[in-house]
């Protein structure tokens, strides 16, 4: 019996891996003769940098960076491996950190994933010295510049948790792209600055951009302005009062209105320009990168669709199921992918929210919350390996009674 489990991590307890060691060890206790292929997932938001290098066997590099309000802050990033669990592949993997400076073996086609709140986000503001006025995105730029320079040609990047206002343009400033006000000098740092920009030149901009294919797991459809834009959507969360979400807005005007005159193309109406305070308009602009669904970038990435083939059944997961599940959470890309070849697939979830049972309606075998009692949330968040064993067991037990 072949099975392979795909999980999401469960935020703030286990990552994808230690889930899908928990399960494989229920799972083992009643089926121990079973070939079981592990694939940690992710949706391209929080902790995709760690399930995609956990899942190809490849490693993290972690160094300073600017982070959102100008300080020095530690951040980092995934370059991928060749490799799958349960392929025998991965047990040797390498999870140790490499120095910004220093040399770094990188194989043909090999692929970095960075996460924008690494070193852009929102947890490295104080909530008392939020204010997306001032924050800017130059450290993620540097997460970028340093694969460059590490050889990297195919990025892809999550945006999602930023603490940012500013359209990417701090991003760009760090790879070379000169922001430039009225007198010709360098824009400052942060949203408000933007509505001082004259002038764009791209012609010094690292000269490895043009040689890198970039690939951006979004998943909001929210334009540049607006009322469902960047600023009014998003800005609130980041510091931004009534007054300063118009300043905010205005000035992301102003910014795409001078990228258009640049010659760089239009894209401030463009599903998801809006994401991460604008980031999304940054990256089309400066990256000439895709918007993607971060689901369906993990996905084929990883290589699902060929890993899953074959197998019996699928188990699949995250911290918590509801009713937005099914609107590209990591169990219904996975979900997905086993369908289009004939595949049951049970999710198992931390707990189960209001209209967990929607994904059933789109072909969930069935799915099961681990908590066993009521128990402070300290307490589930503990024993979620435990519980997630348990779980697994049972379901394994229950399959060798199909079997029998």
């Amino acid at each position: 019996m072949k099975i392979v489990i795909a999980p999401d991590s469960f935020k703030e307890s286990l990552s994808a891996l230690e889930v899908a060691n928990a399960i494989e060890q229920g799972l083992r206790q009643v089926i121990p003769d079973c070939d079981i292929v592990k694939i940690p997932v992710a949706d391209g938001g929080e902790g995709t940098v760690q399930s995609m290098v956990d899942a190809t066997g490849g490693s993290i590099v972690s160094l300073e960076v600017m982070g959102p309000l100008g300080h020095r802050v530690q951040a980092h990033y995934g370059i991928l491996g060749e490799g799958i669990l349960g392929e025998g592949i991965l047990d040797n993997r390498s999870n140790s950190s490499a120095n910004s400076g220093s040399a770094t073996d990188i194989s043909t086609g090999a692929i970095a994933v960075i996460e924008m709140a690494s070193a852009s986000g929102l947890h490295h503001v104080p909530r008392e010295q939020r204010n997306p006025l001032l924050t800017t995105s130059y450290g993620t730029g540097e997460l970028i510049c340093d694969a460059l320079n590490r050889g990297i040609k195919h990025i892809i990047l999550g945006l999602g948790g930023s603490a940012t206002n500013d359209g990417g343009a701090g991003m760009a400033q760090a790879l070379d792209i000169l922001l430039l006000d009225s007198q010709g000098k360098t824009l400052p740092a942060g949203g408000a600055a933007l509505a001082d920009l004259a002038q764009i030149d791209v012609s010094n901009a690292h000269p490895l951009l043009r040689e890198c294919s970039f690939e951006v797991a979004c998943d909001v459809d929210n334009p540049l302005c607006g009322e469902r834009g960047a600023s009014a959507i998003f800005g609130p969360q980041k510091g931004a009062t009534p007054a300063m979400v118009n300043q905010l807005d205005t000035a992301l005007a102003h910014y795409a209105d001078v990228i258009a005159q640049s010659g760089i193309s239009d894209h401030r109406d463009h599903a998801g320009a809006g994401a991460a305070g604008g980031m999304g308009l940054g990256v089309m602009a400066f990256l000439h990168a895709e918007l993607k669904p971060g689901v369906e970038i993990v996905m084929q990435t990883v290589g699902l669709a060929d890993k899953i083939r074959g197998a019996d059944l699928v188990i699949t997961g995250e911290g918590r199921m509801d009713g937005q599940t099914v609107f590209g959470k990591t169990p219904m890309g996975v979900l997905k992918q086993a369908k289009l070849q004939g595949i049951p697939t049970i999710g198992i979830a931390g707990c189960l929210g209001e209209n967990a049972n929607a994904i059933l309606d789109h072909g969930m075998a069935a799915i099961f919350p681990i908590i066993p009692h009521l128990s402070p949330l300290d307490e589930v968040l503990a024993n979620a390996k435990l519980n997630l064993s348990n779980t697994a067991r049972n379901i394994g037990a229950v399959l060798m009674l199909g079997q029998r």
